[in-house]
């Protein structure tokens, strides 16, 4: 099968070739594409056979050389308005009727478009800056290099320094892959932000979801610099097999044309491609290596998960020491920025479930829900404990209910039903393929 694919790829190219030489610049665009896409299922069909890897290096080779060769067509055809294939004369008195009205379906179908993808831009910004991202500085500062540093300083990327077109953030879920994206929308106040999912570029009707991959990206370099963030990419651009409907192997191919470039006779300068997954092994070959930059976001460390303590707490109440925070990292080996979170939610819980549950109140000094300071405010307190007075939660006035802090004990009694979310065997997946294909966040 791999040898027929191999067989329709050059088939394919050497029509194009031919449409090359004739001066039929969008055919030949054409063709080379279609040579790419034959070659790509010939790659998908040898696999991973190392008997043949030196043929799969020429295929590699063959699909830069005919992409590379599209996106110069492209260009040309730019220069010298050959857009479309050639059609046959029509009759002078409807010649001007047709072309309108060719004009205005198009114009409507791209409005269509543009109006389906507006809901991707990212108006108000998630207000979350790069301290309150716990560790991962590795991936700040690429996410830094490629997104800051060029609209700040631009007078630092000249000659051959340019900075990353394509970063995919990969690692176990909840480690703060979609988080770190919320702090690039934030510190790129001069950026546009276009936030998808595979719902918004999945389409029933036919054809319909390359037209909106096209139309994001247009829309990215109409508005750039901007940043098109992809979230669980793994979902649209999965690897191909036999199997895979003749959509969704269209919307790879249209995402491979697009970060190429080829579609639009230019480079992406000034569009930067950020994608994150937790199946980054899933993800097509020929997607995986658009992007240049490829981030592991592991669990939490030590240092970071002592951080993460503090921030979830935030502005809560509480009496815990910077010890009792290292203390609590030290605890939690394996938990990622998601179950922290999660640890942290149920511990500041415990004090309200205190007033649930306390049958006896005491008077104490405080202030109340309007700050203003009381002397005959009301926390729940033990039986035996001196000033006790036997009543329920519901038989103390809101203004005179003092919640307790939340402190240490609290925490380490949630610990003992908390659990981290992310096996060991998932963890040695990830460092294996980073090990092949990727880097430390």
């Amino acid at each position: 099968m791999s040898s027929d694919y191999t067989a329709r790829a050059t088939e394919a190219a050497s029509r194009a070739a031919k449409h090359d030489d004739n001066g039929d610049l969008y055919k030949a665009k054409e063709g080379y594409l279609i040579a790419v896409e034959f070659l790509q299922m010939a790659k998908l069909q040898y696999g991973k056979d190392k008997a043949v890897t030196s043929l799969v290096k020429g295929i590699d080779e063959k699909i830069e050389e005919y992409l590379e060769r599209a996106t110069q067509l492209k260009a040309d055809i730019k220069k010298v308005g050959n857009t479309r294939p050639k059609t046959p004369p029509l009759p002078a008195g409807g010649a001007a009727a047709k072309a309108k009205g060719d004009k205005d379906d198009d114009s409507k179908e791209k409005d269509k478009m543009v109006s389906a993808m507006e809901s991707a831009i990212v108006k108000e910004r998630p207000n979350i800056h790069w301290e309150d991202v716990a560790g991962l500085f590795a991936a700040k500062e690429a996410l830094k290099e490629a997104v800051i540093l060029p609209i700040k300083f631009p007078q630092l990327f000249v000659g051959n320094r340019k900075p990353w077109k394509g970063i995919m953030l990969y690692g176990p879920p909840g480690t703060g892959k979609s988080f770190l994206a919320k702090a690039v929308a934030t510190e790129a106040n001069n950026s546009t932000f276009l936030s998808v999912s595979s719902a918004d570029l999945v389409s029933k009707w036919l054809g319909d979801s390359e037209k909106l991959v096209r139309t994001l990206f247009e829309m990215a370099r109409k508005e750039k610099p901007a940043i098109i963030f992809i979230d669980e990419i793994d979902s649209l651009c999965s690897a191909r097999s036999d199997s895979e409907s003749e959509s969704a192997r269209r919307i790879k191919t249209e995402f491979l044309v697009q970060m190429q470039g080829v579609s639009s006779g230019e480079q992406q300068d000034g569009v930067l491609m950020l994608a994150a997954t937790n199946l980054p092994w899933n993800i097509d070959s020929a997607i995986r290596r658009r992007f240049e930059k490829r981030i592991y976001i592991p669990l939490p460390e030590e240092q970071a998960r002592e951080r993460m303590f503090a921030i979830n707490l935030g502005k809560t109440p509480h009496d815990l020491t910077p010890s009792n925070f290292k203390e609590l990292a030290a605890l939690t080996p394996g938990f990622s920025g998601s179950d922290m979170s999660v640890l942290v939610r149920d511990a500041i819980m415990e004090p309200v479930r205190k007033c649930q549950d306390a049958t006896h109140f005491k008077l104490v000094s405080g202030a109340n829900t309007k700050g203003v300071m009381r002397s005959d405010m009301l926390t729940p307190c033990s039986p035996g404990c001196v000033g006790a007075q036997k009543m329920d939660l519901m038989d103390v006035d809101s203004e005179r209910l003092l919640c307790p802090v939340v402190n240490m004990r609290d925490f380490l009694k949630v610990m003992r039903r908390a659990r981290a979310s992310v096996g060991q065997e998932d963890l040695a997946q990830y460092v294996k393929w980073t090990a092949e294909f990727g880097q430390e966040g």
